[in-house]
């Protein structure tokens, strides 16, 4: 089974939808800051442009915006969690953790093609 970290992003993406606004959230969820509705995928929609750029630069350049997104959507669940607005903890753990995954794709994706630009490779 090949391994595409496309579908991975949006499965990603899918999942974030119902944290918040979805199911039983709490009244105190229904507060959650504009924030975390715009970050929690965003990061999908700049990892699309860094598919169509047309240099290395522009590609880092994308995927570290993307990278900066997962973050602020880890804080989020953080802050989620933390204030138990969903009841939902084993859901949000899960989520934090696949959050927590992709970033480390995304900043491997960063070191390693800086490192080839550095090599002068392609």
């Amino acid at each position: 089974m090949k391994y595409d970290l496309e579908d991975r992003l949006v499965e990603f993406a899918v999942s974030m939808i119902g944290t918040v606004g979805g199911g039983s959230c709490t009244q105190d969820a229904n507060h959650v800051p504009d924030q975390f509705v715009c970050t929690r995928n965003s990061f999908r929609l700049e990892q699309t442009e860094a598919l169509n750029t047309e240099s290395r630069r522009d590609f880092v350049q994308k995927v570290k915006v993307s990278l900066k997104e997962l973050n602020d959507v880890r804080v989020w669940i953080g802050i989620i969690f933390m204030k138990a607005f969903m009841g939902r903890a084993e859901k949000v753990e899960s989520e934090l953790s696949d959050c927590q995954e992709l970033i480390r794709i995304l900043a491997t994706n960063v070191v390693t093609t800086e490192s080839k630009k550095a090599q002068g490779v392609g």
